[in-house]
C-alpha cells in the first residue's frame, strides 16, 4: 500500500503522542519549579528549614527581609530558637510540660515537641532581628519526614504579625476609652441623682407642709400645690430610676444568689399594687402554689421587677381591663412568670425598641406619665439574677411580659448538731442579764430560722427590722448589743446600714455581724474592711452562728454602752 504524501503511519503518529506526553511533563516541571522558586523567594513570609537536630538549613529571601540575616551568616550555625525571644521560647516550653506532662527543655526542642509527634503546630512568639529590633510572628512548623517515616528535619513557615497585633491593641485601646468614658457617665448620672435628691427632698417636703398646714390653702393654691407634688414626684421617681440604671451599668450593684419563695413574694407584690388596680378598675388574678417554689435570686430585685411589670400592665390597660399573672414550669430547672394585660398591645417594630432608654414608644404626649427606664432597668436585674424577659403581644389584644429565672429547692439550713459543751455553757448563761440581739433582714425564711435558733438561748432577746433605714432607728432607740446584718437589704444596703450606724457615737461601739448569702472572698474581705466585727455566710451552720454571738457579746462587755436615742 503506497503511503500518500502527509499521511501519517501508526509509527509516526506513536511518536508524536509520547513527544507530546515528554513535552507536558516538562511544562509541569518548569511550572512546579516555578512555584517552588516563587515560593523560597517570596518576601512575604519567611521559610526556614532545619535538620532533624534543629540547625538552620535554608532561610529564605523572606527570611532574610524580615529578620535582616543573609543566609550564609544563619545556614549551618544557629537554630531558628536563637531568634526567637529566649523569655516566651522558656515560657512555651513549660506550658508544653504542664500540657503533656512531659518534660521539655527550652530551646529549638519547645520549638518542634508537637511536630516531632506528627501534631502540626502554630504558635505566637516575638522574632529578634540582626539589628536588636522586635516583632510578633505567627509560626507554623512541621516535621519534614523520609520515605521511611523518620524525621529529617523541620520546616517553619513565618508570617509578620505586626498589623494585626497593632490593630488589635488600637481596638483594646477603643474599648477601654469607651469603657472609661461609659463608666465617667454613670458616676456622673449617680453623683448627679443624689445631689438632686436633697433639693428635691425641701421641695416635696415644704410643699407637704403648706398643703396641711394652718391656714388652709385656698382652693386655687391647693391646685398649685397639687401640681407642684405631682412634678415632684414624678421627678423623684425619674432620679430613683436613673440612679438604678447607673449603678447597674457601672457594676456597683451587689446581688443576693438565695432561695426566695415565689408565693410569699407574690402576696406581697399584691399588696403593694393592688389599690392601684382598684383605683383604675383593674381586676387582678394571682397564682395558687399548691407546691412551694423557690427560684435562686435576689428576694428585693424580685419584687422590684414583679411590681415594675405589674405596674405596667395596670397603666397601660383599657378601664376594666385584667391583669393576669401565671407561673409555668420551664423544664427543666426553670420558671416562668407571666403578667398579661387586656390594653392595646404593642406592634412588632414597638417590641423591637422596648428596652431602649427613655423609649416610650410614642407615649410620651399620652395621659401617662413614664420614664422609659424602668422596663430597661427590670431587664437588666433579671439578667444579672441569670434569668431571661421576653414579651408577647397582639395588637388590640394585649401584652405578656414574661421572666424566666432558675428553680432551687426550699432553704437547706445546715443545723448542726450542738454539742454537750456549748449547751451546757448555755445552760449556764439562763440566769444571766437578758441581752438584746437586733437582727436587719427582709426575708421572713431567714428570719423565722434566726428566731428558732436564737430561742434556744434563754440570755438573749430578738428584736427585727426589715430594712436598713428602720435598723438603724431600731439600734440607735433600743441599743442592742449584737446587731446582725443581711447585705442585701431594701432602701440602703447593710454595708450602708453599717456605716452609718458606725459613724453614730451612739451606736458605733455595737458589735455587727454580717450575715449574708454571698459567700465570694472578695465580697466578704470588703465587708470586713468596711466595719463588720465577723461575716457569716448562709446556709447557717448553728455552732459556728453561735460561737460568732458568744464573741459578740464578749465583745460589746468590753465598752461601755452609750445612752440610748429616742425613736422619731
Amino acid at each position: 500500500m503506497t503511503r500518500k504524501e502527509g499521511e501519517l503511519t501508526p509509527a509516526d503518529d506513536h511518536g508524536k503522542s509520547d513527544r507530546s506526553i515528554e513535552e507536558r511533563r516538562q511544562e509541569a516541571l518548569l511550572k512546579t519549579g516555578a512555584l517552588q522558586n516563587a515560593i523560597l523567594t517570596s518576601p512575604n513570609f519567611s521559610i526556614i528549614a532545619t535538620d532533624e537536630k534543629g540547625i538552620i538549613q535554608l532561610f529564605n529571601v523572606g527570611a532574610e527581609r524580615m529578620l535582616g540575616y543573609l543566609a550564609e551568616e544563619v545556614v549551618n550555625k544557629i537554630n531558628p530558637s536563637d531568634i526567637h525571644d529566649p523569655q516566651e521560647v522558656t515560657a512555651r516550653a513549660e506550658a508544653l510540660s504542664l500540657e503533656l506532662g512531659t518534660p521539655i527543655t527550652p530551646g529549638f526542642e519547645a520549638l518542634a515537641f508537637k511536630a516531632s509527634r506528627g501534631i502540626e503546630d502554630i504558635y505566637e512568639l516575638t522574632y529578634i532581628c540582626k539589628d536588636g529590633s522586635r516583632f510578633p510572628a505567627i509560626i507554623s512548623i512541621t516535621a519534614l519526614r523520609d520515605d521511611f517515616g523518620d524525621i529529617i528535619g523541620y520546616l517553619l513557615i513565618g508570617t509578620d504579625n505586626s498589623v494585626r497585633k497593632r490593630v488589635e491593641s488600637e481596638l483594646n485601646a477603643a474599648m477601654a476609652a469607651a469603657e472609661k468614658a461609659n463608666r465617667a457617665k454613670t458616676d456622673f448620672l449617680s453623683a448627679m441623682s443624689h445631689e438632686l435628691r436633697t433639693p428635691l427632698n425641701a421641695v416635696l417636703g415644704f410643699a407637704q407642709l403648706m398643703e396641711t398646714g394652718t391656714p388652709v390653702p385656698t382652693p386655687s393654691q391647693k391646685r398649685n400645690l397639687d401640681q407642684i407634688l405631682k412634678a415632684g414626684w414624678y421627678l423623684l421617681e425619674l432620679i430613683n430610676e436613673i440612679l438604678d440604671l447607673a449603678l447597674i451599668e457601672s457594676g456597683k450593684v451587689t446581688l443576693s444568689r438565695e432561695p426566695v419563695s415565689l408565693a410569699e413574694v407574690m402576696m406581697e407584690c399584691r399588696a403593694l399594687i393592688e389599690a392601684q388596680a382598684l383605683k383604675r378598675g383593674i381586676r387582678m388574678t394571682f397564682p395558687q402554689f399548691e407546691i412551694p417554689r423557690y427560684v435562686q435570686a435576689d428576694r428585693t430585685r424580685v419584687k422590684q421587677v414583679l411590681i415594675n411589670l405589674l405596674f405596667n400592665a395596670i397603666k397601660y390597660n383599657k378601664p376594666g381591663g385584667t391583669v393576669i399573672v401565671d407561673c409555668t414550669l420551664r423544664p427543666p430547672h426553670s420558671i416562668r412568670l407571666s403578667v398579661r394585660d387586656t390594653g392595646a398591645g404593642l406592634a412588632p417594630d414597638q417590641i423591637a425598641q422596648l428596652f431602649q432608654p427613655f423609649n416610650r414608644l410614642g407615649k410620651e404626649a399620652g395621659a401617662e406619665e413614664g420614664t422609659g427606664i424602668g422596663l430597661v432597668v427590670t431587664k437588666r436585674l433579671v439578667e444579672l439574677m441569670g434569668g431571661e424577659i421576653g414579651v408577647d403581644s397582639i395588637v388590640g389584644v394585649g401584652s405578656s411580659f414574661w421572666i424566666e429565672l432558675n428553680l432551687t429547692t426550699a432553704p437547706q439550713f445546715a443545723l448542726l448538731q450542738i454539742d454537750a459543751a456549748g449547751e451546757a455553757a448555755r445552760s449556764a448563761s439562763r440566769h444571766a442579764s437578758l441581752h438584746t440581739l437586733l437582727y436587719v433582714e427582709d426575708n421572713p425564711a431567714n428570719l423565722e430560722l434566726v428566731e428558732q435558733l436564737i430561742a434556744r438561748r434563754p440570755d438573749l432577746r430578738l428584736l427585727s427590722a426589715a430594712d436598713g433605714n428602720l435598723g438603724i432607728e431600731f439600734a440607735r432607740a433600743y441599743q442592742p448589743e449584737i446587731i446582725l446584718m443581711d447585705i442585701n437589704l431594701p432602701g440602703i444596703s447593710g454595708i450602708e446600714a453599717m456605716k452609718i450606724l458606725r459613724a453614730d457615737p451612739s451606736t458605733a461601739h455595737i458589735p455587727i455581724i454580717a450575715l449574708s448569702a454571698n459567700a465570694v472572698p472578695r465580697d466578704i474581705e470588703k465587708a470586713l474592711e468596711a466595719g463588720f466585727t465577723s461575716y457569716l455566710t448562709k446556709p447557717i451552720r448553728v455552732g459556728q452562728f453561735m460561737e460568732a454571738l458568744d464573741a459578740a457579746l464578749r465583745l460589746a462587755q468590753t465598752v461601755p454602752p452609750r445612752p440610748a436615742r429616742t425613736v422619731a
